[in-house]
This record gives structure tokens, sequence and C-alpha cells, in this order.
């Protein structure tokens, strides 16, 4: 395989994700073989600099800077604003146009502002929606060595999420992504769904969801040869899949899949997109507002995501070839 090309976006200007990646670049020793492309503005890397004693003398073959012009203001931290969020979505949307064009093979996105993007007047609620403008069938999944979970729905309130628990559509769902992990994972992972309701409906006394959809789609799902399993009461599912490599978690609504992983692998888990003709990866935390500027945020998610993006773009490589 030939070196991969890798884009990486700063985020949102007035959070942690100037300060994670620089990190991660300036332990440049710690990253896969690749040659990385800087997604940002010049003004923000300065300015995340100034306050940090980093580094980042890269080998020119390892790295280059795309400018993205979006920011023409003063960097204001610590708090949502419109011009942070117009530079952060400049940058993110300029990374996926390369993903597209075949120029980077993997994108690994720093972490945006909701607030600073609908400030800023842009329409979508974060990188997978907007990811689903051009990729409907895109599925947000967690990983990390202790605990992988799918996310059945993410970022929509929770009535909304309950109303989308329909037998059709889930198994479509469990369909798609048995299919996109089997381009990235050895044969033999199996998937343990689960229920909606407080221990998984208690057949019927406590809801219906488990037995009139849930329950009906993982017996189609099986029938065509999908290993999976449940549905299982949500408080317990978490543990049987937890330090089982092959076991994946399906989670039925954002919450509930994303306590028990942030619990668990915060600082180091990573938030991974299939369904998209490219990798993208991102950490699994947010802007941290609160820490912002102080040089105290830890960027080992950053610095997983970008070797989860390494690493799958050579099993997708491996698995071309197999074909």
């Amino acid at each position: 395989m030939t070196r991969p090309k890798i884009g990486i976006t700063l985020g949102d200007p007035g959070g942690i994700g100037p300060e994670v990646t620089l990190k991660s670049l300036s332990s440049f020793s710690s990253l896969p073989d690749a040659h990385f492309v800087l997604f940002g503005s010049q003004r923000v890397i300065d300015y995340e600099r100034a306050g940090l004693n980093l580094d980042l003398s890269l080998p020119r073959d390892s790295i280059s800077f795309h400018e993205v012009e979006g920011l023409n203001d003063p960097v204001i931290r610590g708090k949502p604003t419109p011009p942070n969020g117009t530079a952060s979505f400049r940058y993110f949307e300029q990374a996926v146009q390369q993903a597209q064009k075949g120029n980077i093979q993997a994108l690994v996105t720093g972490p945006v502002s909701k607030q600073s993007w609908d400030l800023a007047g842009i329409p979508w609620a974060g990188h997978t929606e907007y990811l689903s403008r051009f990729y409907p069938e895109a599925i947000m999944f967690f990983w990390s060595d202790d605990l992988k979970v799918a996310l059945y729905t993410h970022h929509i309130p929770l009535q909304q999420a309950i109303a989308r628990v329909k037998e059709k559509p889930l198994f479509e769902f469990f369909m798609r992504l048995d299919e996109n992990l089997n381009s990235i994972l050895s044969p033999g992972f199996e998937f343990l769904v689960s229920g909606m309701n407080p221990h998984a409906g208690e057949n019927g006394l406590l809801g219906s969801e488990e037995k009139e959809d849930i329950l009906p789609s993982i017996e189609r799902a099986r029938s065509k040869g999908i290993q999976i399993h449940g549905p299982f009461p949500p408080d317990v599912v978490f543990r049987h899949v937890l330090n089982k490599p092959d076991k994946i978690a399906i989670a039925m609504y954002h919450d509930q899949g994303l306590i028990p992983f942030k619990l668990l692998a915060f600082d180091r888990g990573v938030n991974l997109t299939l369904g998209l003709p490219f990798i993208r990866t991102s950490p699994d935390h947010g802007t941290a507002f609160d820490i912002a500027g102080k040089g105290t945020a830890d960027p080992r998610s950053m610095i997983e995501a970008i070797r989860l993006a390494h690493r799958l773009i050579s099993a997708r490589e491996l698995d071309k070839r197999m074909r």
C-alpha cells in the first residue's frame, strides 16, 4: 500500500480542537506512517502555538497545510461564537471535498460546537448530519479496545428516537451495519442489541417496542446470516460486550450508548462514521470550552482517532484485494 494521506481539521477555534491537534502532531513518533494534511487557518495555529511549548518540526514529506479562509475575527476562546462556527464548518467542508475527490483517504475531524454552527446559520447539527446529506446511510459508531457501540439513532430528541424504533428500518440498519463492518473487521463478530425500555420491556409489561419491532427485526436479520442477538436489557447489554473485541453493542439512541462508552473510554475512544467512501474518525469528546486555552487538554483521543483512521485505510485496501 502506498503511503496514505490523512486529512485533519482543527475543529472550533474557540475550543480544544487546535490544541489536541497540535499536541498530536508534536508526538509524531507515536503516529502511524502517513502524510497528514492539516485543514485550518494559519492564524489559528499561530495563536494556539503561542501558548503551547511544542516542537512541530515535522518532516516535510509528512505534513502539508491546506489554508482555509473563514476566520478574520480575533479568536474568542471558551464559548460558542458565529465566527468560530463559520471557520470550523469551512475547515470540515473543504476537507470533505478533498476526501470526495480522493485526494485524501481518511479524514480526522477536530471537535466542533453545534451552538457555534447554529449561531453561524449552519443548518446541520454536526459532522455526521452534514455527511448524511451526501451519504444518507451513514452510521455513527464508537470504537475503543474496551467497548464498541453502534447507534441506531443519534442527534435527535428522545421522542423522535422512540418513534423510529420500527421493524423495517431497524432490519435495514442491521444489514447496513453488518455490510460496513465486514470490510474492516475479521469474520466472526456478533451484535448484541439493546432494548428500548427498562428490562427490555419485561415481555410487554414495560413497553411494546421490543416484542413488536426490535425482536422481529433481529430474527429477520438472523435469517439472513447475521450473528445478532437480543434484545437485551439496556442496563446489562454493555457488560456482555465489555472487553470482547468480537462483540458489538447496538444502542437504540444516543445517550443509551454514549453514557457507558464515555464512562469507560472517554480519553481514548473514537467516533467513527460508517457508510462513507472514505474513512472518517474523530475524538469522542467535544470542544471543552471550559478548559480551552489552558494547555491542559488531553490529546489521546485525537491520537487514537488518527491511528484508527490509518488502520482502517489498511483494512479497506486489504478487503479490496481480497474481493
